[in-house]
């Protein structure tokens, strides 16, 4: 579990970073879980960009890849979504 310090630093991280994966009209599926699983197994903080075509519940489709992948929610704003898992090499030093 991140603290808030830690919550703002990744925030400040990902400001920047474009969105790695796009998730569609198809929304959470087994290839998009996997899919973010290596992404976060390689760069810890992945910042996914939800397309205008997804009708999904917003907060159903973090809650199920937060628990599906072990990771946290960093932030959520307009329709980009951040996440952060911590990997066995770790990249990312946290205050």
């Amino acid at each position: 579990m991140i603290n808030p310090k830690q919550r703002s630093y990744l925030k400040g991280l990902a400001h920047n970073m474009e969105p790695l994966l796009r998730i569609g009209k198809d929304g959470v599926t087994k290839n998009t879980i996997t899919e973010l699983d290596d992404l976060l197994n390689s760069r810890e903080l992945v910042k996914i960009k939800i397309l205008d075509n997804n009708l999904d519940n917003r907060q159903e489709m973090i809650e199920e890849i937060t628990e599906e992948l072990q990771c946290e929610f960093v932030q959520f704003i307009g329709s980009k979504l951040t996440i952060y898992r911590q990997s066995e090499e770790k990249k990312i030093e946290l205050p």
